[in-house]
């Protein structure tokens, strides 16, 4: 992966801090518009209008979208974008496990964690009766 440690200018976080406003204002619109245009629910007297369950998350999709696209166009939206596809790259280098061996790896974990679980069972049976056996109980 690649290290970018370039400065930014003023000018470029001042716009960056207004974009980050921009993305929140979205994002709060899409938080309180759900909550007013609802119509049911233990606040159903908040609501002004009863609007249709899949315009409400239609609505709230394209707000969270629109504000993931203002933050992308950021210092650090743009980063996150780069780191993304570098992290891309490299699980397509990732050898995979057949399912055969998925499989037989699951089969022995499970073993393992039946065996260990009884262990734990039977060693905590023991304890309880020793501490009844010493305290009399």
């Amino acid at each position: 992966m690649k290290a970018n440690h370039a400065e930014t200018p003023d000018s470029s976080s001042a716009a960056d801090t207004f974009k980050w406003i921009v993305a929140f204002v979205l994002l709060a619109a899409a938080v309180v518009g759900n909550a007013l245009l609802g119509g049911s629910g233990p606040n159903s007297d908040f609501t002004y209008y009863n609007l249709n369950v899949v315009a409400r998350a239609a609505g709230a999709v394209v707000l969270v979208v629109a504000a993931l696209g203002v933050l992308a166009t950021t210092v650090k939206g743009k980063a996150a974008i780069t780191f993304a596809r570098e992290a891309r790259m490299e699980v397509r280098k990732v050898v995979w496990p057949t399912r055969q061996e998925t499989t037989q790896t699951t089969f022995i974990v499970l073993a393992v964690s039946i065996v260990m679980a009884l262990a734990l069972w039977g060693i905590d049976g023991l304890m309880v009766r020793l501490v009844a056996l010493v305290t009399g109980v």
